[in-house]
């Protein structure tokens, strides 16, 4: 049974972006991995900008100083 935990900064992820990506991961394992699609589980864990770090950083103090998290 596989178990895909999914950890995100906490922006811009809506119920329909929550579902897509939902929907892309248990396809991904169900092609991959062979596995029966309903036994994937799925777990989206939303971080707040505070509770992130990148390079030595906060993301929020990241983001202050231009750091972006948008595609470029």
């Amino acid at each position: 049974m596989p178990f895909i935990k999914v950890d995100v900064l906490r922006e811009d992820l809506n119920r329909e972006k929550k579902q897509q990506l939902i929907r892309e991961l248990n396809k991904a394992v169900t092609t991959v991995l062979n596995k029966d699609p309903h036994l994937t589980h799925i777990v989206i864990n939303e971080i707040e900008d505070d509770n992130w770090g990148y390079a030595g950083e906060q993301v929020t103090v990241l983001k202050e100083q231009g750091f972006s998290t948008e595609k470029q």
